[in-house]
């Protein structure tokens, strides 16, 4: 009996500290409640811009393209700063701009301020912003808000009145379940939708990393289901707004030197690339005098309701994937995918061979191992490579190792020594193309909500997809199979080319703790 119970003590010990963690949690759980936010008022877009700067700026490209929509990619960086900026300096009337992450870094900085300096001219600036990202910011939050031209709200947020860590462990499930979507619409005329989030990584502003990223600006009808999308979030009874969220009270005093801080910002950083684009760039003229060269076709706003993140994960009635479902199913020829996170589930793998069996080709861009900068996603999709690639789906992984040109560019202003894929794009028989918000992994299909646009354009369709043709190879590692089921990664570096039999540029312990991760049963969080 001495033996049995030696031996059972370190469980029993186990269990009794796991229950007594989940007492704590569920004794947190009981504490934790949000403010009533049933006296929110409702607002909505602005319908009536025709005669802005920029309505009246684009009335001509668009009478000579009725009924169609403009679009304008944004695959860099600065250019993709630059537009907002300059739209948001255009502004007369509103901005409407909703993010999952907004960092309190240099971009951050001058986006806000940039924004503060509308809202002193007058316009109208809605700020949603899902509250995964805002941990220690709340005064701050409430000093922007105070301004009578500003409200920000905060989405599905969480209790000031407890640690974030305690609501993770008992809020599974809901506060892990996040407003993933990305916009910015400029007087229900121009709107802004793609990959980026507002931090310094997603403008090519950091020194250690910079995401490979795209957005689109589009004009036209599109605009306004935009703004309708942006009305339903805003409007939602898990918006809060901040003034109902944050019981902390600011001074006017305090108020004043906040105002001050971002004048003083915008001046310390007059001479950065980034306000030197917004003044002087050939793009910032061309949006300020409304001569914007965009492709014309047909778009379709596909976005999640964000009733989907308090109902069932089988509510397929309120998911983006139930509008894109169509596109997908009616591919022929081809279909390009780029996705950061990739985890198609087996579900997925079936679906995607089903379409190499029709003859379509069937190619996907997404991080290796070594760019990811999210291991568990890595893990996730590493256990479904080998089906794909049984089945014909080629698949290429971003080459993270620069060359020695590269390696000489990094030392330049916005240079990066580490390179992550982040756009999130599909092409559909060079013919269709989606830009938006949307990784092609459980997380996007049930947990977060998306936006994005689908936009029925050939040339868009052809250009990105040349792109891909002619850059890949050099870009990425190609993933096959040798002739006894092993992987093999093939790529260049320095102009030579090179093939690798484990995961290229990583070592033993980060491959060994993803083979770890890929045995726990997380793929449903990823």
């Amino acid at each position: 009996m001495t033996l049995i119970r030696d031996l059972l003590e370190p469980e029993l010990s186990c269990r009794r500290a796991l229950f007594a963690t989940l007492l704590l949690a569920s004794l947190l759980a009981g504490c934790v409640s949000l403010p009533d936010n049933s006296k929110r008022i409702a607002s909505h877009g602005f319908t009536d811009t025709a005669d802005t700067m920029l309505g009246r700026g684009f009335a001509g490209s668009r009478q000579k393209n009725p009924g169609k929509d403009g679009f304008l990619l944004l695959g860099n960086g600065l250019d993709a700063f630059t537009a907002r900026a300059a739209l948001a300096q255009t502004a007369e009337r509103s901005l409407d701009v909703q993010y999952y992450l907004y960092h309190d870094d240099m971009v951050g900085g001058l986006f806000t301020a940039i924004l503060w300096q509308a809202a002193e001219r007058g316009v109208r600036v809605r700020l949603l912003v899902d509250d995964m990202d805002t941990a220690g910011r709340d005064r701050g939050i409430i000093a922007l808000d105070s301004h009578p031209n500003i409200e920000i709200r905060l989405f599905n947020p969480f209790d000031r009145d407890f640690g974030r860590l305690p609501q993770f462990v008992t809020g599974l499930g809901s506060v892990t379940r996040r407003m993933h979507n990305k916009s910015f619409t400029v007087d229900n005329v121009v709107t802004v939708l793609g990959g980026r989030n507002i931090g310094d990584e997603y403008f090519d502003a950091d020194p250690a990393l910079k995401f490979a990223d795209l957005d689109v600006a589009a004009v036209g009808d599109v605009v306004g289901k935009v703004s309708n999308a942006f009305d339903s979030y805003w409007n939602s009874a898990i918006a809060y707004p901040a003034a109902t969220l944050i019981s902390e009270e600011v001074s006017p005093l305090e108020i004043r030197q906040k105002e001050q801080q971002l004048m003083d910002f915008i001046e310390a950083n007059r001479d950065s690339d980034y306000l030197r684009a917004v003044r002087n760039s050939g793009l910032a003229r061309r949006i300020r005098n409304h001569t914007l060269n965009f492709y014309w076709g047909n778009a379709e706003l596909v976005v999640d309701d964000p009733e989907k993140i308090t109902h069932s994960r089988n509510a397929n009635d309120l998911h983006l994937m139930t509008q894109l479902e169509p596109y997908f199913s009616s591919i022929r020829r081809e279909l390009l995918i780029v996705s950061p996170y990739f985890v198609p589930g087996v579900e997925g793998v079936e679906f995607l061979n089903g379409l190499v069996e029709r003859s379509v080709r069937v190619r996907i861009l997404t991080n290796s191992l070594a760019s990811n900068d999210v291991a568990a996603v890595h893990a996730g999709y590493a256990k479904y490579r080998k089906p794909l690639l049984r089945g014909g789906v080629e698949i290429y992984e971003l080459n993270k190792q620069l060359s020695r040109e590269q390696r000489k560019e990094k030392k330049s202003p916005g240079g990066s020594s580490k390179a992550s894929l982040h756009a999130k794009t599909f092409v559909l028989d060079r013919e269709k193309v989606f830009i938006g918000s949307l990784n092609l992994d459980p997380r996007s299909f049930y947990e977060n909500t998306e936006i994005g646009l689908v936009m029925e354009q050939p040339e868009v369709a052809s250009d990105i997809a040349g792109v891909f043709d002619n850059d890949i190879e050099k870009a990425a590692f190609r993933v096959e199979l040798d002739g006894d089921d092993n992987l093999l990664w093939h790529g260049y570096e320095n102009g030579k080319p090179v093939t690798f039999d484990v995961e290229p540029h990583t070592g033993f312990w980060r491959r060994f703790g993803v083979g770890f991760l890929r045995l726990l049963p997380i793929e449903s969080q990823l």
